[in-house]
């Protein structure tokens, strides 16, 4: 083999090493294979809305499956005033998108009032929690991206696997899902 055929050759296997794996199986994968789709109004993805909290129900839009874990899309429709705790995602940034309610929002240190139409950014390792502060029905398109396991967690508590564990046993079950509470919320905090 040439010294330049072999530099071009050891090149290319170099750079097929450095691409994730998911991008390079994707290379092989017809476009007939992914498709797209379309989610109703008021629809969940896969028929199963996740129910949660207290009144508080997710419609997945854009599953976590559909993106090999690059995104998670759903709309979160809450009755109850409220949310969760002060908590941070170690690799995801979270978007709300306010569709209806009123709702308070913290970044890091700073308050954000959130009215239908607007969006708000949580950056991946700031602490951000979220509280629906208006009476009637609340509702806001969230993404989380990438997507983590934020997805099966939801679909955990669900399931109710963290209604009997102890604080300790819940924060260990939110690490193994990509993220931890680190205080209380803005607001009434909802219990799971």
């Amino acid at each position: 083999m040439k010294r330049s055929s072999f530099f071009k050759a050891a090149a290319a296997a170099t750079s097929l090493t450095i691409l994730p794996f998911r991008s390079f199986s994707e290379l092989f994968i017809s476009s007939e294979d992914r498709k797209g789709f379309k989610v109703k109004a008021g629809a969940d993805r896969f028929e199963k809305p996740i129910t949660l909290f207290e009144g508080d129900t997710f419609y997945t839009k854009v599953s976590s499956k559909d993106t090999n874990g690059d995104l998670y899309v759903y709309e979160s429709t809450r009755v109850k005033k409220g949310g969760p705790s002060l908590h941070f995602h170690y690799a995801q940034d979270e978007i709300w998108y306010v569709l209806e309610g009123e709702f308070v929002i913290k970044v890091g240190d700073v308050l954000h009032e959130a009215k239908p139409g607007d969006t708000v950014f949580g950056p991946r390792g700031i602490p951000h929690s979220f509280s629906k502060t208006s009476e009637g029905l609340g509702r806001m398109i969230m993404t989380f991206q990438p997507a983590g396991k934020m997805e099966e967690f939801f679909i955990a508590v669900s399931e109710g696997k963290l209604k009997n564990a102890t604080p300790e046993q819940q924060q260990e079950i939110r690490k193994a899902h990509g993220f931890e509470a680190v205080g209380e919320g803005v607001g009434y905090q909802k219990k799971f």
